[in-house]
């Protein structure tokens, strides 16, 4: 069974961040929020493709879901 903790801390070693937060409570299931500069100019696709990326294999066996919303620091400043 997978944590939230690890989970971020894979994101933050790929990705730098602004902003990180995961919440999830039954090891399989989870959402993030994540803010970073490398999604500047990016696509939605491509933001979450870059955050897939970061967590590897993680993602085909650990993860069940992962429901995340990305944003780069103006975007995040903005809502």
């Amino acid at each position: 069974m997978i944590e939230p903790a690890s989970i971020e801390a894979s994101i933050r070693a790929a990705l730098p961040c602004t902003h990180l937060e995961v919440r999830g409570d039954d090891g399989t299931h989870f959402e993030a929020v994540i803010v970073s500069p490398r999604f500047s100019g990016l696509t939605r696709v491509r933001q979450h493709q870059l955050v897939y990326a970061a967590l590897g294999e993680g993602m085909r066996s650990d993860i069940h879901a992962l429901s995340m919303q990305t944003f780069s620091p103006d975007e995040w400043a903005a809502r």
